[in-house]
């Protein structure tokens, strides 16, 4: 049977600064739905999420701000800052690990190097914030899953801009194809949709 993560809830200790928050970063705003003054959810989902996230007033025991390790998977994670802070949001530099777990680790503490990963390979460049209670969130690149972390025969693209992003690694890829065999591919859609796939399989690569 399928399970598909699709709610996490935020502790946090004032749901309208929270809204305007997460608002203010473009993520679409699905519910406020309000009971009295005990019951309030609100809902948003980040662009090109299939989870989302939910708080408000009656929904958690936990403390406010205790909510760390929150994982948003980006393309690029040079523009996914840029984009965060034209948002207004306080963002860490771009960083990788120096030592194991570095991520979790408060900005500017040791154990996290300042730039992407030098090889630039997935899961290694990080970017960190927070919203008005604390509650942490990282921004991690992955371009290329690991092998079974993705089903091959039920490929997707969670946005037009991840879909853009993977096109230009396959045209890329292609074009080194094409100069190696020396004449044009006429079955370039093929190969295209062969590559994209094994590439989010994590598969090994045509050339």
């Amino acid at each position: 049977m399928d399970m598909k993560l699709e709610v996490v809830v935020l502790p946090v200790s004032d749901a309208d600064r929270a809204k305007e928050f997460y608002g203010s970063l473009g993520w679409r705003l699905d519910a406020d739905v309000a009971r009295g003054d005990a019951f309030r959810l609100i809902q948003f989902t980040p662009p090109g999420s299939d989870c989302s996230v939910q708080f408000g007033n009656g929904l958690t025991a936990l403390a406010p701000g205790s909510a760390q390790g929150l994982y948003l998977i980006v393309p690029d994670i040079e523009a996914a800052r840029a984009e965060l802070v034209a948002h207004g949001v306080e963002a860490s530099e771009v960083f990788h690990e120096g030592v194991p777990g570095a991520r979790f680790l408060p900005s500017g503490a040791d154990g996290r190097v300042d730039g992407p990963s030098p090889d630039r390979s997935s899961y290694q460049s990080f970017v960190s914030f927070s919203d008005p209670d604390g509650n942490g969130w990282l921004f991690q690149e992955v371009t290329t899953r690991l092998p079974g972390r993705v089903d091959p025969a039920a490929t997707s693209f969670a946005s037009a801009n991840d879909l853009a992003s993977a096109l230009r690694r396959a045209a890329a890829a292609h074009g080194e194809h094409e100069a190696r065999t020396g004449e044009p591919d006429p079955g370039w859609p093929d190969w295209y949709a062969e590559y994209m796939v094994r590439e989010q399989a994590g598969e090994e690569l045509p050339t």
